[in-house]
Parts: C-alpha cells; sequence; structure tokens
C-alpha cells in the first residue's frame, strides 16, 4: 500500500537533501511536487489543500531554512502533518458496559462487509472476546448462507435465524437475546447493501440503529474506488452517524488515497485495514505507522507484533542456535518457510521494511508467492536422511525427489545449490559474532530464493 505515493515523496526528499540549504524558492517548488503526488495519489482535493497549507507554514519558517539539515527537518514537517491527516493515533473499538455490545456492518454492496464481518470476529476472539454473527441481508440471494460457511471456516457461531424470522430486525433481536444466553459479549450484524445509497436502505439500516443502540457502526469500503470510498463514507455518516470505518483490499491499493481522506473528510477514524483474503487479514490501523511506511520508513513494530503472533520462540531460539552454529538441515529449511508463510503474503512483508540502503532495493523484488510451496513440496518428497544429509542426493535420488513433488531436477538442483551457499554463507558468520557486521556489509545472499531475481544480483 502506499507504494506510489512512498515513492514520489522519497524523490521530493532526495533533491531538497541535494540542496544543501533550502531556500523559500526551493521549498515552493517540493511543496508543488508533494502536492502532484497526493493528487496523483487519489487523495480528496480539500485534503491536499490543507496539508500543504500545515506543511507549508511550518516549513517555510526562518528556524526551518537555516537549520543545520533542513531536509530532514522538513521530512519531519511532513510526518506530523500525514500522522494528523491519518488520525493522530490508533482509535479502538468501543464496547458496551453490559454486554453483549453491538457492532453494525454496513456498507455498499461489493465492499466485502460479509467477509470482513468474519474477519472481525475473528479478530475478536483472539483478542480475548466472545463474539456471535448475524446477518440480516434478506435480499442479496445466500447472503446469510455466505456469513454461515464463513462462520464455520473461523470457528465462531452465528445466528441462523428461527422460522418464519424474514425481517431484519426480528432478526437482530434475536441474535441479541441469543448471544445474552450463550454468554456472547459482541453481536456483529452484518447489514444489507445497495448498488447506490437509497432512502430505502438507509430507513432500514436507521430502525435497527434505534432499536439495537450499537455501540459501533462501521461502514466497510473497497479501497481500490478511492474517492468513490470516501463520497460513500461521508454520505453514510451524514445520515446513519458512523463510527468508524474499515478499508478493505488496501494491500492492492498502491495510491492510498481512500486512507489519507477518509478522517478529514468525515471526521470518524479508520480502524482497522484489510490486507488480504485471508480471514487472519485484518490490522488495526495505526496512523504512525502509516505515515511511516508512505515516507519509506517502514513499519518495524506490525512486523514484530506478526512475528510474535505466529512464530514459536522455543523453536526460535533452537534455530537460531542453528543457525550459528551452521547445524541446519534441509528439515529446518523447510519448517522455517513454513513458519514464513504464517506471517501472510511476502509482498506485504516487504512492504513493512523500511526502505533505505540495501533494503530499497526490496521494492523491485519480484515476488513469488508460490515459490515457497514448491521448495516445500521438494523437500517433504525427500527421505529423513536424505533432508539430514543433503551431501548424499545422488542423481538418481534428485530424480526421484523430483517426481514425488512434480517438479524437474533442474528445480531440485537449484534447491540444492541456494541451500548449499546459505550455509556456506552461516558458516562465514559463525567465525566470530564480533565480525558480523563487517561480514555482513561484504556478502550477498544467494540469488533471489525465495523471493524471485533481486536487482544486481
Amino acid at each position: 500500500m502506499f507504494d506510489n505515493l512512498s515513492e514520489k515523496l522519497q524523490r521530493v526528499f532526495k533533491n531538497l537533501r541535494g540542496e544543501g540549504r533550502l531556500s523559500a524558492e526551493n521549498m515552493e517548488g517540493a511543496l508543488r511536487e508533494i502536492r502532484m503526488a497526493l493528487l496523483e495519489a487519489d487523495v480528496n482535493f480539500k485534503v491536499v489543500k490543507q496539508l500543504i497549507e500545515n506543511i507549508k507554514a511550518k516549513a517555510m519558517g526562518e528556524e526551518v531554512l537555516s537549520a543545520l539539515s533542513p531536509s530532514q527537518q522538513v521530512v519531519k514537517i511532513v510526518q506530523e502533518e500525514l500522522i494528523k491527516t491519518l488520525g493522530s493515533h490508533e482509535s479502538r473499538l468501543r464496547f458496551a458496559n453490559e454486554p453483549p455490545s453491538v457492532f453494525m456492518i454496513v456498507g455498499l454492496q461489493g465492499s466485502g462487509k460479509t467477509t470482513t464481518t468474519g474477519k472481525l470476529s475473528r479478530w475478536l476472539s483472539k483478542n480475548g472476546h466472545r463474539p456471535m454473527m448475524v446477518s440480516v441481508d434478506i435480499y442479496r440471494p445466500a447472503a446469510r448462507e455466505q456469513l454461515k460457511v464463513i462462520a464455520r471456516d473461523v470457528g465462531l457461531p452465528v445466528y441462523e435465524g428461527a422460522p418464519g424470522e424474514t425481517q431484519p430486525l426480528d432478526l437482530a433481536r434475536s441474535a441479541r437475546r441469543e448471544s445474552t444466553q450463550t454468554g456472547r459479549d459482541v453481536l456483529l450484524i452484518d447489514t444489507a447493501g445497495r448498488l447506490h445509497i437509497d432512502d430505502d436502505l438507509m430507513t432500514e439500516l436507521q430502525q435497527l440503529k434505534e432499536q439495537l443502540n450499537p455501540v459501533e457502526i462501521l461502514f466497510v469500503a473497497d479501497a481500490m474506488t478511492g474517492q468513490d470510498a470516501v463520497k460513500s463514507a461521508d454520505e453514510f455518516h451524514k445520515r446513519l452517524g458512523i463510527t468508524g470505518v474499515i478499508l478493505t483490499k488496501m494491500d492492492g491499493d498502491a495510491r492510498g488515497g481512500a486512507a489519507l481522506s477518509i478522517r478529514h473528510v468525515t471526521g470518524q477514524p479508520l480502524k482497522f485495514v484489510g490486507v488480504g483474503e485471508k480471514f487472519d487479514a485484518l490490522e488495526p490501523f495505526h496512523p504512525d505507522r502509516a505515515a511511516n511506511r508512505i515516507l519509506g520508513m517502514g513499519d518495524i513494530l506490525s512486523f514484530i507484533e506478526k512475528a510474535s503472533e505466529q512464530i514459536d520462540q522455543k523453536k526460535a531460539v533452537e534455530m537460531q542456535r542453528k543457525l550459528l552454529e551452521n547445524d541446519f538441515t534441509l528439515e529446518d529449511f523447510r519448517d522455517q518457510l513454513k513458519q514464513v508463510r504464517k506471517l501472510g503474503p511476502l509482498s506485504s512483508l516487504l512492504d513493512m521494511m523500511p526502505k533505505v540502503g540495501i533494503l530499497k532495493e526490496l521494492k523491485d523484488v519480484k515476488v513469488d508467492e508460490k515459490e515457497i510451496g514448491r521448495v516445500v513440496a521438494i523437500i517433504d518428497s525427500m527421505t529423513p536422511k536424505e533432508r539430514d544429509n543433503h551431501m548424499i542426493i545422488n542423481g538418481s535420488r534428485r530424480r526421484r525427489i523430483a517426481k514425488g513433488a512434480g517438479t524437474t531436477v533442474q528445480e531440485v538442483n537449484n534447491l540444492l545449490k541456494q541451500y548449499a551457499q546459505a550455509r556456506k554463507m552461516m558458516k562465514s558468520l559463525s567465525g566470530g559474532l564480533g565480525f558480523m557486521g563487517k561480514r555482513m556489509g561484504k556478502m550477498k545472499l544467494p540469488p533471489g530464493f525465495p523471493f524471485g531475481q533481486m536487482p544486481g544480483m
């Protein structure tokens, strides 16, 4: 996410550093480029205007122009203003004093409401809550069945309705009663949507709001629709009073205009972003981390949080020992790849890395998500002895392994070559941790594996 905007802003800051000393003239030029970058990222023009005015008021001050590192001062100002525009701080979900807390999930048809209801339920469950879901979409064919399937996939309950319950309000009331009786503390109501906003839809949603008194009314929007998502969020807020926004498909939105515009236009916070198709691909939105990503600073905190959730700490310590002693086998190699897969799409992990030094090249890495699966299949086709000692894998064994994995001998050869290079690299490190920094600066990783060919290698 934010890839296009990030690249253009970094170019602006690089040009400012090249000036050596800032002047009112070259600062004006930089502000024009920042304005254009924001508009091309599909940021709402009113948001762009306010943002540029705020940056200009701070950046054109005498204190900045005469600073020892004025370009860094400008970056800091832009960062502060981006964070302010995005919402200053994470906006947490609210809960009722007496359960169940009712969350209404609203939005236009096709925005991803039903899938997001399942994702949010899973997130709540992982964070100490006992959610239940109900669909009150009686208009879209199979809408309620879809939520039933999703509920089964995430392992959480859904209220399916009693015989004769065909009206949204009846379904919602019964679901709330069921939630209370079964000790569920959050009820998520997946509401109906339309292809456009109309009076019938709003009347139904307003009735649900009046009768159920929800603590959260979360508007779900497709980030790929850009300013259309912002416009519809604003209209829903004016007529219904939403409490927050969830943007779906943020992993596919290289511009990020909707995320940068939502808070300013609606006055309501962006609470979650969908970053993939899997049910765990829903993340709380952190304005400061998003601003850092936009400025190419990465999002290491999110990476650490994701890793700590998914990676077995005991296994990680044991693997660290094996790596330092150059004692890791092909089976260890396979297990580590499986751990990486748990962290989500490789492209989203690379997006969290700061774009500095050698890591700048990560934006040009071609990510092949299927490569890890192919490598795991090859290692799975080996015998325990072969995984423990790759040196015994001769020509006939390679042909058998390739056949078992449904691949070619050449791919088996490539894997073994890359594995041997990785062991060689670790062996050079194990000669003395005191020289690790110097050695790392001189070494090259095995070309491409498992991400694809890196530029210049």
